[in-house]
């Protein structure tokens, strides 16, 4: 039992369990030896596994394992029926071997026997990709209808027969509307908090009011909008203006006040005026606060315009393709859509996250590597 020591309780809980399945999978198939033959290698790998107890056991190996009995799986999958009982025990037994190799991975890039750099990024895709394998195991294996929910491969299928439409309402919700509401709403909260700032009239009035209206649900604003701007794009893009407004104002204003007494005292002793004050101390102070207003609005915006297409649209736009593909039931189609959405609004966050690093590269959170 000196090897299962150098594992954590979750580690060798993880691996027990993963070889288990794998050995009582194994029996469980050897009346249909020949049916799939990949599942039966798998179970005998796995089973195999269990050497850990008593000899080295590289981590590697286990990454190894979930990646052939992910493969396994996949290819055994029916065109139509059920997967046979002892198929969801190399399903249970692959996520085992996966969370396991997660846990291990993390745990030497802890330690330092990993570099962080490049393995580090490993992680989160092997979360989703496991993920990803489940969703096409379980709704291919059990028959789940595609009306429900459909597997991955269904929507990879549609996203490339579709990439025409797909690109055309990116276009109409992302460039058109999310990016000029966003421009213009956080360059407008940023003005008006630098405004707030120096005015104490304007802090007693603007804030409060300022609280209020980022309370009101979009649900409600969004039909205004239309009302008042058209069915276009401007109608969303004033939806993306009111959404991202309030939480630049709000944030900003905070972040004008982060510099210490002690800061502003220096400034002062050099006799800088207010607004070499400002540019100097108080919006470099305040940068993190900004940024952090900047990457929540970058995901509130695009939110902001799927909706407001719910309301009043143009035949093009992520948001209308949505709410007509439920009603026509082209489900693959709505999941491709949510599919781009989730990309664009991943890559927008990343590159939002990429400017605060050059920009704050002074603040600790940024030298931790946190940003």
């Amino acid at each position: 039992m000196s090897f299962a020591r150098e594992l954590t309780s979750l580690q060798l809980y993880l691996g027990l369990v993963g070889g288990g399945l794998a050995a009582l999978g194994f029996l469980a198939s050897v009346p249909t030896l020949g049916s799939a033959p990949l599942i039966t290698v798998f179970f005998a790998l796995g089973a195999v596994s269990l050497a850990r107890l008593v000899m080295p056991w590289s981590l590697w190996l286990d990454g190894l394992l979930a990646v052939f009995g992910a493969v396994a799986l996949i290819a055994a999958l029916p065109a139509e029926g059920v997967l046979p009982v002892h198929h969801w025990l190399a399903l249970f037994a692959a996520w085992a071997f996966s969370w396991l190799f997660v846990e291990r991975l993390t745990t030497a890039i802890r330690q330092g026997r990993l570099p962080h750099t490049g393995t580090g990024q490993v992680i989160p895709l092997i979360f989703g990709l496991s993920l990803l394998v489940i969703w096409e195991v379980v709704t291919r294996g059990a028959n789940v209808s595609p009306v429900l929910l459909p597997p991955p491969s269904a929507i990879a299928a549609r996203f490339a027969q579709s990439t025409g439409i797909l690109w055309a309402d990116f276009v109409q919700t992302f460039v058109k509307s999310v990016i000029p509401g966003y421009l213009i709403g956080c360059g407008a909260g940023l003005l008006v908090a630098i405004a707030v700032d120096r005015s104490p009239f304007l802090k007693a009035g603007v804030m409060p009011i300022g609280n209020f209206m980022s309370a009101l649900p979009i649900i409600g604003i969004a039909p205004i909008m239309v009302m008042w701007f058209g069915f276009d794009w401007q109608s969303k893009a004033a939806v993306v203006v009111a959404m991202t407004f309030f939480p630049m104002l709000v944030n900003t204003v905070a972040g004008l006040n982060a510099a210490s007494a002690i800061e502003r005292d220096l400034m002062r002793t050099y006799a800088a005026s207010y607004w070499q004050t400002l540019m100097m101390l108080r919006l470099p102070a305040a940068g993190p606060f900004i940024f952090n207003a900047l990457k929540i609005n970058s995901t509130l915006a695009l939110i902001g315009a799927i909706v407001a297409e719910f309301f009043g649209t143009p035949v093009v736009g992520m948001g209308f393709r949505i709410s007509t593909g439920v009603g026509r039931l082209a489900i693959d189609l709505v999941w491709a859509e949510i599919a781009v959405a989730a990309i664009a609004g991943s890559a927008f966050y990343g590159v939002i996250a990429l400017l605060e690093r050059g920009v704050t590269f002074w603040h600790p959170s940024v030298r931790g590597g946190r940003a």
